[in-house]
């Protein structure tokens, strides 16, 4: 961690560079003899990063930001907030710390926050934007926080943890057993230090391996932000049994959307073609599997068992997009093509055997537009071209 970089003229620099061309920065060089024009770049990238992803970070003097690859697995300012509430009690341990964002929010609800960091740069750099941000309930620990629990005798009101997923497992489905730290062979020792655990992993997790991997799951929450799934959470409570509830939520720019459902609730689709309506749920319920939750608790029908499209004819407030339908057609491209005078068109397959890309093709429609089509197979095996227009919600 180089100091200098937090000197008033650095950072005027810093600042006074946010929209710059950072490649031509960098050719031009470091204008101050104790600081590199590298060390400078990565703090203008990862602040330009920070105004959306940690507003508060961004709006703080002095914030000492991390390589980029830190500020890239380190939760948002949105989801590190709703996790927060989650959990309550006096003390909370966070033993994978980190860049120290959850550490953050969790001590708004908390009286004491322990953020365990065994990268010794990270922890000086966590340990300093905490007293930026005036976050003095937190201890920083540069420690393997799995050894730091394993030898202290501290009881905390609650632990969390973020496991890194193996380099070689990148970019794919992984397992819990495929993180480091592995959470499901260290529970015995987490749950001598407390209670309640909770544990937040990448979105491309298996949600069913993950729940044989673990015992005495209680919540599974599925959190998107802006139609994007970003985190999936798993809140462990000591010696509980089923059923879990899954909660899912997308974030939205003025409001949020929620859908919640018990796993062993017994739920049964209803199924009809199109009707007045259509509805598209959210990706956090595609992920949470709630298809059919959602015509059981909506009292809505879904097309098809593989198609996850929903119908109604009284319009309703549903956890994801929403259409009236305007025209209802076989694949035929030139009926198709006549309703679409500017050639332009929002198009998405659910249980189609053709692509997007290939009914662009075929069809000769642009993207973008008013009128949106949805290619599907519905429960009677029509294949259709359903066109709607889009519901704008007031909320």
């Amino acid at each position: 961690m180089n100091t200098a970089l937090l000197h008033k003229d650095v950072q005027d620099f810093i600042n006074q560079n946010l929209s710059s061309d950072l490649t031509k920065l960098i050719l031009k060089g470091s204008p101050f003899h104790n600081v590199s024009i590298q060390e400078i770049a990565i703090q203008i990238a990862a602040k330009k990063k920070s105004q959306k992803k940690l507003p508060s970070w961004f709006q703080t003097t002095n914030i000492y930001y991390p390589p980029k690859l830190n500020l890239e697995q380190t939760s948002s300012e949105l989801t590190a907030n709703y996790k927060a509430k989650l959990m309550q009690g006096t003390s909370i341990i966070d033993i994978t710390g980190g860049f120290g964002v959850d550490a953050f929010a969790f001590s708004k609800n908390f009286q004491k926050v322990v953020h365990c960091e065994i990268n010794k740069e990270l922890s000086q750099i966590a340990s300093h934007n905490f007293k930026q941000l005036n976050a003095s309930n937190i201890t920083t620990l540069c420690n393997d926080g799995v050894q730091y629990l394993n030898h202290s005798k501290d009881p905390f009101d609650g632990i969390y943890i973020d496991p890194s997923r193996r380099q070689e497992h990148k970019g794919r489905v992984f397992l819990l057993e495929d993180c480091q730290p592995n959470v499901p062979s260290i529970l015995e020792i987490l749950f001598s230090r407390s209670k309640t655990i909770l544990i937040k992993t990448s979105p491309m997790l298996d949600i069913s391996s993950a729940v044989r991997a673990l015992h005495s799951v209680k919540e599974i929450h599925v959190i998107a932000v802006m139609g994007e799934v970003k985190e999936l959470l798993f809140l462990l409570k000591k010696y509980h049994l089923r059923p879990i509830l899954i909660h899912t939520v997308n974030i939205l720019k003025n409001t949020s959307q929620y859908f919640s459902f018990r796993d062993n609730e017994q739920a049964d689709s209803q199924y009809d073609t199109p009707k007045k309506y259509l509805y598209e749920p959210n990706v956090a319920i595609l992920k949470a599997g709630g298809f059919h939750h959602i015509s059981k608790q909506l009292r809505v029908c879904k097309l098809h068992p593989q198609s996850h499209l929903y119908t109604s004819n009284q319009l309703l407030d549903f956890p994801g997009r929403s259409f009236q339908i305007t025209h209802l057609l076989n694949y035929d491209k030139k009926k198709i093509k006549r309703l679409l005078p500017h050639q332009k068109a929002n198009i998405t397959t659910r249980n189609f055997p053709k692509t997007v890309q290939q009914i662009r093709k075929e069809l000769q429609i642009k993207d973008g537009g008013d009128h949106y089509l949805f290619f599907t197979t519905t429960i009677k095996h029509q294949r259709l071209c359903i066109i709607c227009k889009k519901i704008q919600k007031t909320h």
